[in-house]
């Protein structure tokens, strides 16, 4: 079986499709060091990640053996943890450890995603109260043979009704478990046909997707939207210093949907899809409704990096 199909959506788009990975049927996985098989792993009820999504993550990516931006991710996740207060957060070095040997129980080196999570620990007794929490925290591996998950030649868009919080909500720096208006608006996606949601914040200004940041290319011009209503990207980070280092024009700011219609090109950036072309939001065709130019160099220049640069983990 394929890893991943491509499948005609509502509105004759092409949606890519998550399918079960052979290769993956008998990954060993890690939890706070104890490496079982997928069939066998299990957290605790009381742990606070089923209690309240109270968590954080990272995604990662293996590209050849390393591991891009690996101290970036761990340090997003260490701020993570000190905003949320938990009472101790294991060092990165601890953490890159239970990573190389969850990758040498399962012989992995290439085209791998990690998924790490940590969470406050196990509770004595159900409750929110982070004083029930007197074992902790609970660090969980998983490393799975997971392709890019878009399609390399495009992905459409459609605008959510969920909004993005600003900071006076929920400061969107915390890179926390609690996925609830992501997903609500990946629904949304699903039920349109589109490939993913495009999120706004409360002022109608554009945050980000439901998974990824946002890009457009307007008049040789690269421009995402400011950290108002979206996490600190490391990929988004990473286009920004390329554009830097080439010489290629890029600001931070508002966005608003009219931009967005009318932009020459746009591409949504994350460690999942690296950048991916976006050639329709809303049903209307962005630019001319493929991958543009300025999309295709940055492209190139960021896989120039990841198959050159991150911590090894051979």
């Amino acid at each position: 079986m394929e890893p991943e199909a491509l499948a005609p959506g509502v509105n004759g788009h092409k949606l890519m499709l998550q399918q079960f990975n052979e290769k993956n049927r008998d990954l060993i996985v890690n939890i706070n060091g104890r490496l079982v098989h997928r069939d066998e792993a299990g957290v605790s009820p009381f742990d606070s990640a089923v209690q309240g999504g109270d968590a954080v993550w990272e995604g990662l990516r293996l590209y050849g053996g390393r591991i891009f931006k690996l101290r970036e991710h761990l340090d997003r996740l260490r701020s993570s943890a000190l905003a949320l207060a938990f009472a101790s957060i294991p060092s990165h070095d601890e953490i890159i450890e239970q990573i190389r040997r969850t990758l040498a129980a399962n012989s992995m080196t290439d085209n791998v995603h990690i998924r790490l999570t940590l969470t406050r620990g196990v509770k004595i007794t159900s409750g929110m109260d982070p004083r029930l929490n007197q074992a902790g925290p609970t660090l969980i591996v998983l490393a799975e043979h997971k392709p890019p998950v878009y399609d390399a030649a495009g992905i459409t868009l459609v605008t959510s009704s969920v909004r993005r919080f600003p900071p006076d909500c929920l400061d969107p720096k915390i890179h926390h478990c609690n996925l609830i208006q992501s997903i609500l608006a990946k629904i949304e996606a699903n039920v349109a046909g589109a490939d993913d949601a495009l999120m706004l914040d409360t002022r109608g200004f554009v945050a980000e997707t439901n998974a990824t940041h946002v890009f457009i290319v307007e008049r040789g011009e690269v421009v995402t939207s400011r950290l108002v209503a979206c996490p600190e990207g490391i990929t988004r980070a990473t286009v920004l210093q390329i554009c830097q280092q080439h010489g290629i024009p890029a600001a931070e700011r508002d966005l608003s949907l009219t931009e967005i219609y009318r932009a020459d090109e746009m591409f949504c950036t994350g460690t999942m899809g690296g950048t991916t072309p976006v050639i329709k939001v809303d049903g209307r065709a962005i630019g001319a409704g493929k991958a543009g130019p300025m999309t295709g160099r940055l492209s190139q220049l960021y896989a120039e990096l990841t198959a050159t640069e991150g911590v090894s983990m051979l």
